[in-house]
């Protein structure tokens, strides 16, 4: 009898544990999944795709990039928002489009290209002292050639195309607007140090869960 009581209370400890796991587990997905929208929400980003990893094809990829960006300097200098980065970026899908050629062209290529909005895979990626984790993103994909060389990444809104990575620092202009465009603790979040240890074990935590959802689409 004792032996079957003590089987019994065994038995229903397990079952508190398991339930315990599962809502925790749920907690955590639930909390990643949430900063995770909320962050890509707030950001426009800019993602070009080189024809090849070949020495030429990658120094063609930034003379690209190079391009691209300043003209969306020019165009993006006033937007206060993602909204009007992404409109803006659909009004002139053609004319990045003619840009990339004309760089490719005077470069002695012939490569075409593809430009196109929509919502992306990106994985984690650090701009100066802003880290963005992985997951989906609204962005503007230039892809040229076969576009099955490296990638290169920038944030088009908040701008941080233009973030001296040697420095490591974003200007505060820059953190100003992704402040604004997001609530207070996703913005810790991104701008926390290594030595703020709950920022980093939260960051940790839904990069943990974007890249399990990633590797889960691509199966």
């Amino acid at each position: 009898m004792k032996t079957l009581f003590n089987k019994n209370l065994i038995g229903r400890i397990l079952l508190v544990l398991v339930l315990l796991s599962i809502f925790v587990l749920f907690s955590a997905y639930s909390y990643a999944n949430s900063v995770s929208y909320d962050i890509a929400d707030s950001v426009f980003r800019l993602h070009v795709i080189a024809n090849s990893d070949s020495e030429e094809d990658q120094a063609l990829k930034y003379k690209v990039r190079d391009a691209l960006i300043e003209y969306m300097n020019s165009l993006c200098a006033n937007i206060s928002s993602k909204e009007e980065a992404i409109n803006i970026s659909k009004a002139h899908t053609r004319d990045f489009k003619a840009i990339a050629e004309s760089v490719i062209s005077e470069n002695g290529y012939s490569y075409p290209v593809n430009v196109e909005i929509g919502n992306f895979s990106f994985p984690t990626k650090i701009y100066g002292d802003v880290s963005l984790p992985s997951g989906m993103y609204d962005a503007l994909r230039v892809k040229i050639g076969s576009a099955s060389g490296q990638n290169w990444w920038c944030v088009m809104f908040p701008p941080l195309c233009f973030v001296d990575v040697s420095s490591g620092i974003v200007p505060d202009e820059s953190k100003n607007t992704l402040k604004d465009s997001m609530n207070n603790e996703d913005y810790n979040l991104i701008t926390s140090s290594d030595e703020d240890s709950d920022m980093h074990f939260k960051f940790k935590l839904v990069e943990l869960f974007e890249n399990l959802k990633m590797q889960l689409a691509q199966n």
